[in-house]
C-alpha cells in the first residue's frame, strides 16, 4: 500500500502569499486550483489538513496520500503550513495577485492568533464558496480549527475532525509541564542558540543531518523539510508553542456546544479524537469533556495510535477518519444532486 500510494498519487507543492507571509500548499490529487477549473470533475469538497506545531506539511505527506487513497480519490486534499514555519525554496515561484487580501499582512501573524486568521485568510481566497471543505486538525491545529468555525462561520465546512486535539490546559499536560519553561521563560535563549548554530551552518551538513533523522525515524523525504534547521522558522515555531502553552488554558465550551450536534446538510458537524495515552492531551481531558458533552461525538482510541500519528500510524488513522466520511460523503452527493435538479 505505501509504495503504491508513494508512487501514483501525485502531490503538488504550492508556495502562495498569505496574510504577508509565504506559505506552503501539499495539494494531493490532481486538483491544484478550485477557482479555475470548472470542468465538469471538479470536486464539489475539499479535505483541508491544519497541522500541529511544528506546521511543516511535508510531514504529513503519507497521511494526506493515505487519505486520498481512502477516499477513493474522489476529493481533494491539501495541507496548508502555518505562517513562518516554512520557506520557500531559491527556485520556487510565491504566487500571489494585486488585488488578492492574501496580500495584506496579518497582525502577530506568527502567533496563535495570527495563525489562526491566516487560515481563515487562505480559506476566503483559495477555495470557492460553493465548494464544501471537510477540515481535519491535528492538535493545535484542532484548536484552530475550532476557532475557524467560530471566527469565520459563513466558509462552508461540514465536517470537522479534531486528532488529539490540544485544546485546553495545554500547559498543566505532561508535556506542556516541561515544555513551558522552554518555550515560554527561555525562548529567546533557545533563539540564539539556533541563529549562533544553524545559521553558519553549510547547507550540506543541514542537508545531512536531516537525511539522518529521517532515516531513523523512517520518514519519506519526498519534499524538503530543510525548513526545520532555518533559524528563522525554528523562532516562529518556538514562538507559537509559546504563545499556545499561554493562551490554551480554557476549553471553549461555546463554540464546542454550537457545533457539536450542529446538523448541516443532515450530517453532524464535530468529532474528537482523544488518545489512550498522550502526553499533550491526556486521557482526564477526554473524560472532561465527555461528562461536559455526554451527547457529542468523542471518541477515545482504541488502537493505542501515539499523538503523532503521521510518522508512523498515517494508515491507520487515514482509515479510520475515510470510515466515518463514508456516510457523509454520500449524504453530500445526495444533496448536491437533489439542489442541481
Amino acid at each position: 500500500m505505501g509504495s503504491e500510494i508513494k508512487e501514483e498519487i501525485p502531490v503538488h507543492d504550492e508556495y502562495v502569499l498569505c496574510g504577508g507571509a509565504e506559505t506552503c500548499v501539499l495539494k494531493c490529487g490532481p486538483w491544484t486550483d478550485l477557482f479555475n477549473d470548472q470542468s465538469a470533475s471538479r470536486p464539489k469538497l475539499l479535505i483541508f489538513i491544519i497541522p500541529g506545531n511544528p506546521g511543516l506539511p511535508t510531514f504529513y505527506v503519507p497521511f494526506a496520500k493515505a487519505l486520498y487513497s481512502s477516499v477513493n480519490r474522489r476529493f481533494p486534499v491539501w495541507v496548508i503550513s502555518h505562517a513562518g514555519h516554512v520557506l520557500a525554496p531559491q527556485d520556487k515561484k510565491i504566487l500571489r495577485t494585486s488585488d488578492d487580501p492574501n496580500a495584506q499582512e496579518i497582525k502577530d501573524i506568527y502567533g496563535l492568533r495570527g495563525q489562526i486568521e491566516h487560515k481563515i485568510t487562505f480559506l476566503r481566497t483559495h477555495v470557492p464558496k460553493e465548494t464544501k471543505l471537510v477540515v481535519i486538525g491535528h492538535s493545535v491545529g484542532s484548536y484552530i480549527s475550532l476557532q475557524i468555525l467560530k471566527h469565520a462561520p459563513e466558509l462552508p465546512i461540514i465536517r470537522s475532525f479534531l486528532l488529539f486535539p490540544t485544546i485546553e490546559r495545554l500547559s498543566e499536560s505532561p508535556n506542556g509541564r516541561i515544555a513551558t519553561p522552554l518555550l515560554c521563560w527561555f525562548r529567546y535563549v533557545l533563539n540564539v542558540f539556533s541563529y549562533l548554530l544553524f545559521k553558519p551552518c553549510p547547507e550540506k551538513i543541514k542537508s545531512w543531518l536531516l537525511r539522518m533523522s529521517c532515516q531513523i525515524m523512517n520518514l519519506q523525504d519526498e519534499f524538503s523539510v530543510q525548513n526545520v534547521l532555518e533559524p528563522f522558522c525554528l523562532v516562529n515555531i518556538a514562538y507559537l508553542g509559546g504563545q499556545e502553552m499561554m493562551e490554551i488554558v480554557k476549553r471553549d465550551n461555546e463554540t464546542i456546544k454550537e457545533h457539536l450536534s450542529k446538523v448541516i446538510t443532515v450530517i453532524l458537524q464535530l468529532t474528537f479524537y482523544y488518545g489512550a495515552k498522550d502526553a499533550w492531551c491526556p486521557k482526564e481531558y477526554y473524560e472532561d469533556i465527555k461528562k461536559d458533552f455526554p451527547e457529542g461525538d468523542i471518541r477515545l482510541c482504541e488502537k493505542k495510535i501515539p499523538h503523532a500519528f503521521i510518522l508512523h500510524s498515517y494508515q491507520e488513522m487515514a482509515d479510520m477518519v475515510a470510515d466515518w466520511l463514508k456516510d457523509d460523503l454520500s449524504k453530500i452527493e445526495t444533496v448536491t444532486e437533489e439542489n442541481q435538479d
